[in-house]
Formats: structure tokens, C-alpha cells, sequence
């Protein structure tokens, strides 16, 4: 139990929320503390009982400083009442879609789109194949892999529940070889499903991406610039399913996660069910501390994730780990001129050029790398881990994105 807990009021892509508490208003397990009126968004809700003692911004692994509720716990963990939705009930689309945004569920495998705006697609594009994602290929997490194991049920329920809503064929959970455990765990609980199926797949990066796996899975491409619902698919994480079915079921908003803190920087690496809002420097103690002095903590895996600065930093829905690195495996960084190798072509997942893309954007050419396909990316990091001259190509090509994102937010181009 954390002494207080920081919830960021944007912890999902969409609209942030607003507070629903004021400064010194006692909250429960549960309770909704934040909403937004907008439809791509997602509440948010105290993961534990106590004292609301601050309302102000504050820092996240971003970078970005976030208006969060900050609240202090009581330890008492008293909980708001809640209930899940009956047999009959859970038959109707649109309560379950009501009950799944008002449980503020989010994609939990780092994108943290808004699950309820996920589960309904355009009328003219039907959803026929659903791929649960048991692919947790990023080094060091493993929080995925212990929710096969130990949740199961739970996992095939939601993905039961997302078949009925959506009126899709078939159900697919993709797991990689690696954890055969997981397979046979798993296997062994659908054995009496028709539309449900185990899929093995090759342990490889980044095979958890949604296009990726659609590819693996069902052997289509998601065309450029288009959502998965182009191909009759819909991919939700292993860990939103089971969300999905404890929301539906209990009532249970979004109020922890699973993730690993791991890394040969950190004592004892574990896997820990966590609520949201708790610091991070609360789960280094949890695992027995730092060894000496870290080279780099990692919100995220080693690939996709964000380097912290501030260990006061709060876990938010889509953080999947923290990975801690001593200082030996840490390289120093020196960034020089693209030297024209090649490399981060080569291993681009989408086929597309990163080297030209970064130089668009060096040179404040944001139109360029748009027409480059820039917002094709999948930001896996491999680019700049192939780059000989250590160029910084996944930050380069995020703030283009941003860019692009707000412009076209504010009508341009």
C-alpha cells in the first residue's frame, strides 16, 4: 500500500478529464474521480481509500506535466459500491460497451485507446476475427505471460464477451512459443470451443504490434494509413480482456495492473499486480531496492519505453514495466550524421525509411517526412538500436508525429 497515489487525469489517447473531487474530499476504492464529456476519452478512478490532498499538475514518464489527483491513503481500502451486469444483461451490446467505458477501460498494452471506442467500429466495416494479444515480446516484461497463467479464465470470458458484441466468427489468442506453458494452460480450457483458437507464433520482435500480428495471425495486411477494421480484425490485449470480463462480471473499473519490474539494476525482479497511481520509486523498494547506481530506469520495455528522471513518477493504465539497467549496458550516447548504411531500412517492420524521415524532420521538413509515411511508424525502436552512428530516430520521428497530430487537430494540413 502506497502512502498516496498520483492519477494523472490523461492517462488514455482522446480528451483528458476533469476532476469530479475537491482538495480534502475522502474517496473510495472505485470511485470515479474524473470524466470527460467527450467521446473518445476515458474516466479515471481512485485505486485507493483516502484523502484527496492536491489537485495540480504533475509530472509523468512523458516528460509532460498532467493535472493529477493526488490522494493519501487512509490504508482502509474501502470500496465504492459497484456491480457487474446480469447473464441477460451482458447479451446487449451497448450496456456492455456503457459499462466498459464507465469502468475507464484502456488498451493496457501501451497505446491505451480508449477500449469502449475500440469495441465499435464503423457500421460498414464488420468485424469477423478477433486476435487476443498473448505476444509479449519486448525483453524483460513479462506481466502478460503470469495473467496466461494465472487468469486464464478470465481471458477467454472477455474474449467471449468482445465475440459477442462485435457479432465476430471467430476468436484467436496468439501466443508466441516461448511460453509453452501459457499454450497449454490455455489450450486445454478451449478445448470445447468451436470459434476459439491457440495460435503459436515464432518469439520475435515486434511481433506484438497490432499490424504484425494481424499478418502472423491471419495472413493480412493492414493497408497504410488504415485501422485494422479494414481487414474484417480487431486486436485487444491479453490484459484489456481480462479488464473487460472482471468490468462486465463485477463492475470493476480500471483501478490496477499487472507489469514487471525487472532488469539486473534492480534487486529482486518481479512481476506485481499494482495500483494505478503508485509511484515508482514504491515498487523499487517492493523488489528490494536499486543496486547501486542505475544507468538508465525505463518506463516501458528497453524498445518502446520512456527513460525516467524522476522516480516519484506515477504508474498510469498502460504502463507494462519499469526496467532497470546498471550503468554497464548503458551506452554513452553520441549522436553523429547519418552515415547511409542502411540498417534502419533493412529491419523496418513497415517498410518504410527512417534514416530520410529523421533528416525531414532535423531540418523542420514535417510535410516531407508526412509524405515519407511517418505516420505509418510503430515506434518499435529498432531503427535506432541498429544505428551505427547512434542516431535518436524514435524521438525524431515521435515529435514529428505530434506535430503532424496537432496540426491536423487544428485543421491544417
Amino acid at each position: 500500500m502506497p502512502a498516496e497515489v498520483i492519477i494523472p487525469l490523461q492517462q488514455h489517447i482522446g480528451a483528458p478529464c476533469n476532476p469530479l473531487v475537491k482538495v480534502e474530499e475522502r474517496v473510495l476504492v472505485g470511485q470515479k474521480i474524473g470524466d470527460s464529456d467527450s467521446y473518445v476519452s476515458a474516466p479515471v478512478h481512485s485505486s485507493v481509500s483516502g484523502r484527496v490532498v492536491a489537485i495540480e499538475p504533475r509530472l509523468i514518464h512523458t516528460g509532460d506535466k498532467v493535472l493529477s489527483i493526488v490522494i493519501a491513503s487512509d490504508e482502509k481500502q474501502e470500496v465504492a459500491p459497484s456491480h457487474g451486469l446480469s447473464d441477460e444483461e451482458a447479451m446487449d451490446s451497448d450496456k456492455v460497451r456503457a459499462v466498459i467505458r464507465t469502468a475507464g477501460l484502456v488498451g493496457l498494452g501501451g497505446a491505451a485507446f480508449p477500449t469502449h471506442v475500440k469495441l465499435t467500429p464503423p457500421k460498414d466495416k464488420p468485424i469477423s476475427d478477433v486476435i487476443i494479444n498473448g505476444c509479449e515480446c519486448e525483453p524483460y516484461i513479462a506481466g502478460d505471460h503470469r495473467n496466461m497463467l494465472e487468469n486464464p479464465e478470465a481471458i477467454v470470458d472477455g474474449l467471449k464477451i468482445i465475440l459477442r458484441i462485435l457479432g465476430a466468427k471467430k476468436g484467436y489468442i496468439a501466443i508466441e512459443t516461448n511460453k509453452i506453458d501459457a499454450i497449454r494452460h490455455i489450450n486445454d480450457l478451449i478445448s470445447s470451443e468451436e470459434n476459439i483458437k491457440v495460435v503459436p507464433l515464432t518469439a520475435k520482435y515486434p511481433q506484438g504490434a497490432e499490424k504484425q500480428l494481424i499478418q502472423a495471425v491471419l495472413c493480412k495486411e493492414v493497408p497504410s494509413g488504415c485501422i485494422p477494421c479494414e481487414v474484417e480484425a480487431l486486436v485487444q490485449n491479453v490484459g484489456t480482456t481480462i479488464a473487460i470480463s472482471e468490468a462486465i462480471r463485477k463492475g470493476k473499473p480500471l483501478i490496477e495492473r499487472v507489469l514487471s519490474i525487472a532488469g539486473d539494476g534492480v534487486r529482486e525482479p518481479k512481476n506485481l499486480r499494482v495500483k494505478i497511481g503508485t509511484p515508482a520509486s514504491h515498487l523499487i523498494e517492493e523488489c528490494g531496492g536499486l543496486k547501486g547506481n542505475p544507468g538508465k530506469i525505463i518506463f516501458g520495455g528497453p524498445m518502446t519505453g520512456f527513460a525516467l528522471f524522476d522516480l516519484n513518477t506515477p504508474i498510469v493504465k498502460g504502463t507494462s514495466g519499469i526496467v532497470i539497467l546498471p550503468k554497464e549496458m548503458v551506452p554513452v550516447s553520441d549522436p553523429r550524421a547519418c552515415i547511409r548504411c542502411g540498417k534502419c531500412v533493412q529491419v523496418c517492420p513497415i517498410y518504410i525509411m527512417p534514416n530520410f524521415i529523421g533528416q525531414y524532420i532535423e531540418v523542420g521538413m514535417i510535410d516531407n517526412a508526412e509524405e515519407a509515411s511517418v505516420m505509418d511508424c510503430i515506434e518499435c525502436g529498432l531503427c535506432g538500436y541498429v544505428c551505427p552512428a547512434q542516431r535518436p530516430l524514435i524521438q525524431l520521428i515521435r515529435h514529428a508525429k505530434a506535430k503532424i497530430t496537432d496540426n491536423r487537430r487544428k485543421g491544417g494540413k
